[in-house]
C-alpha cells in the first residue's frame, strides 16, 4: 500500500462493522429475547453462513488445481501433505494434553453432584452420528465426480481438485486453456465472495442476537466454571503454544490474530470457521504463502487440525467424570488422550461438531459418563464459538510454519502484511 494513499474511514472496515453488528446483536439478544430467539432472526444468521459455503468447494477445487498446476515437481505435494499432517498432530496432541492438564488442576467440575440426563443426548450419541476410522477413510471417497461440491464435502472436493491438479500437470501443454480457465474461475468466485462479505455485519449480529435469546445469559450461570476455564484455557494456548511456533517461525501470534481480526469476528459470531474460510485462504496467500501450500494446508486443517475442539474433548470429559462424582484414573486419562486423538478427527467447523465428538469419546472411555453430556449441552453454544476461533487460528498459523518448512514463503510479505495496518486484501 503506497504511503500516500488516503486511508477510509474506521466505519468502512469490515471488522468495525462485523464488531458493530456483533455488539447490537448481543444488545438485542439480552434485552428483546422474544425478538431474537425468532426464526426470522436465525435465517439471517443461517442464510449468510450458506451463501459463504456454496462458494467453498468450488474455490477449493480452483485453488488447489491451479496450486498444482504450479508445482514443477508432483512429490512436492506428496511432500507438502506429510509436512502438515505431521504439524497437525503434534500440535493438535498438545491440546489435548493441555486440556488434561487445566482440568486436573482446576478441576472445574468437583462438587457439582449433578446427575446425567441419557434422553437429552440420545441423538448425540446414535450409532449413526458417528463413523469408524475405516468409514472415515471410504467417505473421503466421492459416489461420483461432482458429488463433494453437491454435498459440499471439502475433503471429498480436496481429493477431485488434486487427481484433476495431477492430470493436468502430466498432460502439459494440450490443457494449458483449461488450466487458465480455472485460474479466472477462482477470481469470479472471489469477488463473489467480496460481495457476499457486504452481509457478514448483518449475519453475525443475527446469530448473535439469536444465540443469546434463545439461550439466553441464564444459561451461562451455572456453568460458569467452566466456560472460563476453556475460554481461558483456548486464549493460553493461542498466546504460549501457538505464540512459540509462531515465534520459531519468524512473526508474532499476536500480530498475527490482528491480521485476520475481520474473520475472527464473523467466526465469534456466527460460531462457524467455515463461514470465514474463503478470506482466510485469500489472506494467506496475500501473506506470503504459496497457493499449494494454502490450497492443501488450510482445507486439510479443517479436519484434522482442530486445536480448539482438543481442548474441549479433554476439558469437557474431565469436568463432566468430576461433576457426576467419577475420578478417573490414569489409564483412562491416558485412554481418553487417545481416543480424542482419533475421534477429533472427523469434527469439521460445523457448529456442534465437537459436541457429537465428545460423545463418541465418553462412549469408548466410559459409558455411564455419556448422561452426563446433558450438564454442558445447554452451554454448547457458547463453548462452540471459543472451539471454532481457536480452530480457526490454528489453521492460519499451520498454514504459515508448512510453507515456511517447505520453502515456499516469502518473508517479505509476511512482515509487510503483519505490520500493516488496516489491511485490506484485494480481490486479484
Amino acid at each position: 500500500m503506497p504511503e500516500n494513499k488516503i486511508r477510509k474511514p474506521f466505519y468502512r472496515h469490515l471488522y468495525v462493522q462485523v464488531l458493530f453488528g456483533v455488539a447490537l446483536g448481543a444488545v438485542i439478544g439480552l434485552i428483546w429475547p422474544e425478538v431474537a430467539a425468532q426464526a426470522w432472526v436465525k435465517a439471517l444468521g443461517d442464510g449468510f453462513v450458506k451463501l459463504i459455503k456454496m462458494t467453498i468447494a468450488v474455490l477449493i477445487f480452483c485453488t488447489v488445481v491451479s496450486g498444482i498446476g504450479q508445482v514443477a515437481e508432483a512429490k512436492q505435494v506428496g511432500r507438502v501433505g506429510v509436512k502438515a499432517i505431521v504439524y497437525f498432530e503434534i500440535v493438535s496432541t498438545f491440546a489435548l494434553i493441555i486440556g488434561l492438564l487445566v482440568a486436573n488442576v482446576v478441576r472445574p467440575g468437583a462438587g457439582m453432584h449433578a446427575a446425567g440426563n441419557a434422553a437429552a443426548v440420545a441423538k448425540y450419541v446414535a450409532p449413526e452420528t458417528h463413523e469408524t476410522l475405516v468409514d472415515f477413510f471410504l467417505h473421503l471417497i466421492p459416489d461420483t465426480f461432482l458429488s463433494g461440491f453437491a454435498e459440499g464435502n471439502i475433503l471429498q472436493v480436496l481429493l477431485v481438485a488434486i487427481l484433476t491438479g495431477f492430470a493436468l500437470q502430466r498432460i502439459g501443454p494440450p490443457v494449458q486453456e483449461i488450466r487458465n480457465l480455472i485460474d479466472q474461475g477462482s477470481k469470479i468466485i472471489f469477488d463473489i465472495i467480496t460481495m457476499i462479505m457486504k452481509l457478514a455485519p448483518i449475519g453475525a449480529g443475527a446469530a448473535m442476537a439469536y444465540t443469546l435469546g434463545k439461550f439466553g445469559a441464564a444459561a451461562l450461570g451455572s456453568l460458569l466454571m467452566l466456560i472460563g476455564t476453556f475460554y481461558l484455557t483456548a486464549i493460553l494456548f493461542v498466546a504460549i503454544v501457538l505464540g512459540i511456533v509462531a515465534w520459531l517461525c519468524g512473526f508474532s501470534i499476536f500480530r498475527f490474530v490482528a491480521y485476520i481480526k475481520d474473520e475472527l469476528l464473523i467466526v465469534l459470531g456466527t460460531s462457524s470457521s467455515e463461514s470465514a474460510l474463503p478470506n482466510l485462504m485469500r489472506k494467506m496467500e496475500a501473506l506470503g504463502c504459496s497457493k499449494p501450500v494454502v490450497g492443501l494446508v488450510i482445507p486439510t486443517g479443517y479436519s484434522f487440525n482442530l486445536d480448539g475442539t482438543n481442548i474441549y474433548m479433554t476439558l469437557a470429559s474431565l469436568f463432566i467424570a468430576q461433576a457426576l462424582g467419577y475420578d478417573l484414573s490414569l489409564m483412562q486419562q491416558l485412554t481418553l488422550l487417545g481416543v480424542a486423538m482419533l475421534t477429533s478427527k472427523g469434527a469439521s467447523g460445523v457448529t456442534g461438531a465437537g459436541f457429537i465428538t465428545l460423545g463418541a469419546t465418553l462412549a469408548v472411555v466410559n459409558p455411564a459418563l455419556v448422561p452426563g453430556m446433558a450438564i454442558v449441552l445447554g452451554i454448547d453454544k457458547f463453548m462452540s464459538e471459543c472451539r471454532a476461533l481457536t480452530n480457526f487460528i490454528g489453521n492460519g498459523v499451520a498454514c504459515v510454519v508448512v510453507s515456511r518448512w517447505e520453502g515456499e514463503l516469502d518473508k517479505t510479505a509476511l512482515r509487510a502484511g503483519l505490520h500493516r495496518n488496516a489491511l485490506e486484501i484485494p480481490v486479484d
